[in-house]
């Protein structure tokens, strides 16, 4: 055969892996509202970098009359491309053959996809939607998943692992998403749950639908298992990309950085009036983050998920730094089991991809209630301390208000390792506020008043001048500086270009045991 006539067979063969599983059922795809795999990466990545491997891969089964089915790809399309420039490995799974599901050899073409991103340090982007394991290769496609996890846990702080859900994502499936770093769901199309509303209706006897079970707004503000919800598949596909744009390739290399015409000793008048003058009214710590980090923005993590803790990301001279922050406008900036989990998964995050970590503090501690002991607020709180302790990158810490009890301890103190501390002059550290402990201190005194209430007054403004500031904080070094609130973007800016030569190690060991 001549070359011409085997550049004409490749270029059909090629022609009809594009197809994936007809046009019939590409349109059936269209007629749910969602793009197929490759009209997906055509959106992810950028223009014309997309390149595929194992096109012609098609699965080994003879069952079930699957002899008589073998589509070139075998339900998931993968490769390599760029997005900004920069090299990422994906898999797209496609819903028009066979429902996406996974088999052997759908989950070898995936796991080749992962090793090449671990060998080569990149990250590795998975869009999802699939019907599930295929039932006709039975536990053979059982394996293929658990040849993925064990790749996912492999690839865990070595480089970032992003998964979208764009469609069902049911039984075993879900654990692969749930090990990766981010989750991304799409309302009304993304599904995720062990199992589904049939299976619970029958054993349970709860009627419920799939969105209520495992829809996009529910594991984005509830279960936690989503970090961002979006609207649509280009929205997600777009935040992905952004994404991106903050985290490093791997764990060797340093956090991006960006140039910025925000100046680095801007400094904004609005920080003045943003802390009100009542220590118990509440303010949105977001109005004080987006005036101090460069160009105002920030890309929140987690976002719908206990949002009495803020994560994100955001840049600082440039910098890309994860940021932890107290939200006094929901339940006053309070610790509690969910914010725990919340902050301590972003911290070990950064920490294992050498990006620093900015924390902006306002806590009155940690939610009282036999809900939250019951549910284990004492371990679950530990999780956000050893986080904070456990990271060796860069940490500094802006107190704007309140730094109560244990709260101030677990915040990033100097005491856990913080590198660089500030006080606003509104800052509070003490055990805990003035009310509790006037109330411990003086309570035979305020018994005996003729006055109570007016002695318990007149005892809190006392305390409150002369334990409620950051200077005794300060004198003994636990401080770095009190500092004009004007001066928090150049004061931190200064801080992390001399951090970003720290060398800081955790004492030889095969891991630590995280209080699970």
């Amino acid at each position: 055969m001549r070359i011409h006539d085997r550049l004409d067979a490749l270029e059909k063969l090629r022609d009809e892996s594009q197809q994936g599983g007809g046009s019939t059922r590409i349109q059936a795809q269209h007629d749910k509202g969602k793009l197929t795999a490759r009209e997906r990466l055509d959106v992810l990545l950028d223009p014309d970098s997309f390149v595929e491997l194992d096109r012609f891969v098609t699965h080994r089964s003879t069952d079930f009359g699957l002899d008589q089915q073998k589509i070139l790809g075998d339900g998931v399309v993968t490769g390599y491309g760029t997005i900004d420039g920069r090299l990422v490995y994906v898999f797209a799974q496609d819903f028009t053959v066979f429902g996406g599901s996974l088999a052997e050899a759908h989950a070898e073409k995936i796991c080749k996809i992962m090793d090449l991103a671990m060998r080569n340090g990149a990250p590795i982007i998975g869009l999802n939607d699939s019907g599930g394991a295929r039932i006709q290769e039975g536990v053979v496609s059982l394996g293929g998943y658990a040849d993925i996890f064990l790749r996912n846990t492999k690839a865990s702080g070595v480089v970032p692992q992003i998964s979208a859900i764009l469609g069902p994502c049911a039984g075993g499936a879900v654990y692969s998403p749930a090990i990766t770093d981010f989750v991304c769901m799409v309302r009304g199309i993304s599904y995720m749950f062990v199992t589904g509303p049939n299976v619970v209706k029958t054993v349970t006897h709860e009627d419920v639908t799939t969105e209520e079970l495992g829809g996009a707004d529910v594991h984005a503000s509830r279960s936690g298992v989503a970090h961002f919800a979006h609207d649509s598949e280009i929205e997600c596909l777009a935040g992905i990309r952004k994404l991106v744009s903050f985290i490093p390739s791997n764990n060797l290399d340093g956090a991006p950085v960006r140039q910025s015409d925000d100046p680095v000793d801007r400094r904004d008048e609005d920080l003045l009036t943003i802390v009100p003058d009542n220590p118990n009214k509440p303010y949105d710590m977001l109005d004080i983050i987006g005036r101090v980090v460069d160009d105002g923005e920030i890309l929140q993590v987690h976002e719908d998920y206990a949002p009495n803790l803020l994560v994100g990301f955001a840049r600082l001279g440039g910098h890309s730094v994860g940021l932890v922050a107290n939200q006094p406008a929901v339940l006053a900036g309070v610790l509690d089991i969910a914010a725990s989990l919340k902050g301590a998964r972003f911290i070990r995050f950064c920490d294992a991809f050498n990006i620093p970590l900015v924390t902006f503090e306002d806590v009155p501690g940690f939610l009282p209630g036999v809900e939250q002991e019951h549910g284990g607020i004492i371990k679950h709180g530990a999780k956000l301390l050893y986080a904070y302790c456990e990271a060796t990158v860069p940490k500094m810490t802006v107190i704007t208000r309140k730094a109560y009890g244990g709260a101030y301890d677990v915040m990033n103190s100097k005491h856990v390792g913080g590198d660089f501390n500030l006080a606003w002059p509104t800052a509070e550290i003490a055990v805990m506020g003035p009310k509790g402990a006037v109330e411990i201190l003086f309570r035979r005194e305020i018994a005996a008043s003729d006055d109570p209430e007016a002695k318990l007054a007149e005892l809190e403004e006392d305390y409150r001048e002369k334990f409620a500031h950051p200077y005794h904080a300060a004198a003994r070094g636990y401080l770095d500086d009190v500092i004009d609130p004007r001066e928090t973007r150049p004061r931190l800016i200064s801080a992390l270009d001399t951090l970003l030569t720290k060398r800081d190690k955790m004492p030889a060991k095969k891991h630590g045991c995280i209080p699970l």
